[in-house]
């Protein structure tokens, strides 16, 4: 793990402060989750759009999944 140095607003220290205290955890750790959440959901942005503009490539095609219909389970078993 390395230490490393940021330059925060004071109202997102208080803020960020008064939320630790409250989750029982330090500084560090909240902002290795907050920062392991963001870049998860940049990650499923990217995802998205990348599937959006394939979708927009090759639209599907009416008819495409339907040999997929009667194999899918919607828990209804």
């Amino acid at each position: 793990m390395r230490t490393i140095q940021m330059t925060l607003d004071d109202e997102l220290v208080r803020i960020v402060d008064r939320l630790t205290k409250e989750l029982k955890t330090t500084r560090s750790a909240f902002t290795r989750t907050a920062l392991r959440e963001a870049i998860a959901r940049y990650d499923t942005r990217r995802l998205e759009e990348q599937h959006r503009r394939g979708y927009q490539r090759h639209p599907v095609k009416k008819g495409e999944f339907d040999v997929w219909v009667k194999v899918q389970r919607w828990g209804e078993e």
